[in-house]
């Protein structure tokens, strides 16, 4: 449960208010400017207290940091079109290289972001790898776990460059810094409502259904049922 609130308290903090306020502050009567180092202060104040309390850092907030300094400086500046597109694609396409190298490693991805004892009984898996061919068929297991996730990345990238495409449609000249401003952050509204549904829900089933392939081969290879695996 612990784990879970987390997890939603790091989605609140660290993407879902900042882009509320990068794309509506202009309704409170925010300049662009305001609002994104508002939007900023969210994820480096949750990045801060979770370096303090957990004594590590947070990934994520790190993650949505950059991806609100990005946006808002796009939005600031007024450049619109190809910029966002590619500014859509690159973190999940640097994800997806992170964690397919981290395939190469010791420490797959899968490994030890899944595998966390707080969630699942690490030690008991352990004990049942009781031997050169269990062991190795597992480490497999999380290699190709890992690569099956990455390419899971490299997908959301491809698919955030095309719907970004249609969406961030080229600024008229024409326009005023202030209205290309404005423009900007309705299209940034529509790209993150609209990713919503094209992009996360099947990226979700498509993570799923890695997760449940994962977790169903682990309990072949141990000999543990998938009740066996969680800590209840």
């Amino acid at each position: 449960m612990e784990q879970n609130q987390s997890s939603f308290s790091n989605i609140i903090f660290n993407i879902f208010i900042p882009v509320m306020i990068l794309n509506k502050g202009h309704k409170v009567g925010l300049s662009p400017l305001q609002a994104l180092l508002i939007a900023l202060s969210f994820p480096l104040c949750f990045g801060l207290y979770s370096l303090i309390k957990e004594k590590k850092l947070n990934y994520i907030s790190i993650l949505g940091l950059v991806n609100i300094l990005f946006s808002g400086v796009l939005t600031v500046l007024a450049l619109g079109g190809i910029w966002f597109a590619f500014k859509e694609a690159i973190f999940p396409l640097l994800i997806g290289a992170f964690v397919l190298g981290s395939s190469f490693t010791k420490k797959p991805f899968f490994k030890t972001m899944f595998l966390n004892p707080s969630a699942f009984k690490v030690s008991e898996i352990n004990e049942k790898l009781d031997t050169d061919t269990k062991k190795s068929e597992f480490e497999k297991l999380m290699k190709t776990s890992t690569q099956l996730l990455s390419v899971s990345f490299l997908i959301s990238a491809a698919l955030n460059f095309i719907l970004s495409l249609q969406i961030f449609t080229p600024l008229p000249e024409t326009m005023s810094i202030t209205e290309k401003q404005a423009l900007l952050n309705q299209q940034l509204s529509h790209m993150t409502m609209t990713s919503m549904a094209v992009i996360l829900i099947p990226m979700m089933l498509f993570v799923g259904s890695i997760l449940f392939y994962s977790f169903k081969r682990t309990t072949k290879i141990t000999g543990l049922t998938m009740d066996d695996l969680f800590v209840k």
